[in-house]
């Protein structure tokens, strides 16, 4: 993508990165998609095209970057297309006409210069020769090695759904996440999205149902390890990444129930529900009736047991929730998962509170995605004519307790089989 600066005769080019392109627009820090940055030289259909392009650039604007004290290096990249070696070198001996004064330095020059030629995205149709070529200076890369950096296979402290750290930083992206942000996960799980928004500066804290994924104890996700180590926690994985002291705690607790003081507390809630296909849907209650003990009959005080957390009820105590504890201009970011045949955007859960800013979708496969939906506060509950404490009515239990659940997993779990969508991306 080349974009013009001020002045006419400086453009620039960004090479942006091929996955999640849905996400781009929305997201206000460019450079986690964005893989490198040049400015553009020349351009052109073929090498012919470039080298007239080239020639014609203004001499004033090279000259800085190729007189006789400097040193430099050529680099070629393709898109979709590998060349050999033999051929890149070819490529870079036909720029002799570019009048290069300094010294080739292959380890560590001053400049470094790349010409970038794009086969297209077709990778069953590559064409012989490219679609189009570019070259200019290299100014700088993005931070693209912050998702390497972060990767789950790294991490000290995994689920069985921990959230791809490519797609953590693109929700805290979402969400605005800035340096004193407070930012809370209700279903934070091993803490993946509290790891993004803290590498940003922002205070973070969660809760989740989970007492053993919360307390770092039971089982082990990795294969060569059965049970979990001492240390295996959400304040571990911050640690890990030198961010200990942005982490304020997580607690166990039941998201349908939430303990929080009536405030506007939060400058972003960020999270990834459970879907109810690898990880459960519970929330703290009993299916029993409850019946009135014989009176003078003392009763051991009830201790509740788990029940079914449906989605319908997920998505509107997370949209209330939100609405009552974030700040006003807070955001709240979290993922939507769809049936693709049957969704329209008419089925994105609303609330009067909260502002539709974005809804991104990620395919998961033909027939399953899930969308991330990013919302702002901008009205108070207690300025609302009507009841706040109610989101979108299509996702109200008046209308069928499972009316949502149907609709978007009885054709997925039918359609789909075994397929776990959730495990295509991992996500807590």
């Amino acid at each position: 993508m080349a974009t013009s600066s001020g002045r006419s005769c400086l453009q620039y080019l960004l090479h942006l990165a091929q996955d999640n392109l849905d996400f781009r627009l929305p997201s206000h820090k460019v450079y986690y998609s964005s893989r490198s940055a040049f400015e553009l030289w020349g351009h052109g259909r073929t090498h012919s095209e470039l080298r007239t392009s080239l020639l014609n650039y203004p001499s004033e604007n090279m000259s800085p970057f190729m007189h006789k004290d400097s040193t430099y290096r050529i680099n070629v990249y393709t898109f979709n297309k590998t060349l050999q070696f033999a051929e890149r070198i070819k490529r870079i001996d036909a720029m002799e006409y570019l009048q290069f004064e300094g010294t080739v330095n292959l380890k560590n020059p001053q400049h470094i210069f790349c010409l970038l030629e794009d086969y297209g995205t077709d990778p069953n149709n590559i064409p012989e020769h490219p679609d189009y070529i570019y070259f200019g200076r290299w100014i700088a890369d993005g931070q693209r090695e912050l998702i390497q950096s972060h990767s789950v296979k790294n991490r000290h402290f995994i689920g069985n759904t921990s959230m791809d750290a490519g797609l953590s930083f693109i929700m805290a992206n979402h969400a605005r996440v800035k340096e004193n942000d407070l930012v809370f996960d209700p279903f934070v799980g091993t803490g993946s999205l509290l790891v993004a928004c803290s590498h940003f500066g922002a205070y973070v804290c969660g809760t989740d149902i989970d007492y053993n994924t919360i307390h770092g104890k039971g089982r082990s996700s990795r294969k060569s390890q059965k049970w979990r180590g001492p240390d295996e926690n959400i304040r571990a994985n911050l640690r890990q990444y030198g961010t200990e002291k942005m982490y304020l705690d997580v607690m166990v607790s039941d998201a349908s129930k939430p303990v929080w003081r009536e405030a506007a507390l939060f400058d972003a809630i960020i999270t990834d529900p459970p879907y109810g296909i690898r990880e459960s849907t519970r929330r703290t209650g009993s299916n029993k009736e409850i019946t009135k003990p014989t009176e003078g009959i003392y009763v051991e005080s009830h201790v509740p047991v788990s029940q079914a957390y449906h989605l319908s009820d997920i998505f509107t105590d997370l949209l209330n929730f939100s609405a009552h504890h974030l700040v006003m201009g807070g955001r709240l970011v979290y993922w939507l998962p769809v049936y693709r045949p049957e969704y329209c955007d008419e089925m994105v859960p609303l609330h009067p509170c909260l502002q539709l800013i974005s809804n991104c979708e990620q395919t998961l496969s033909s027939h399953t995605s899930r969308r991330l939906i990013t919302m702002e506060k901008i009205k108070n509950p207690e300025d609302l004519d009507t009841l706040a404490n109610v989101a979108d009515p299509r996702f109200s239990p008046y209308q069928g307790h499972n009316a949502f659940r149907e609709k978007y997993f009885s054709g997925l779990n039918k359609r789909c089989g075994k397929e776990d969508h959730r495990s295509a991306v991992n996500g807590d």
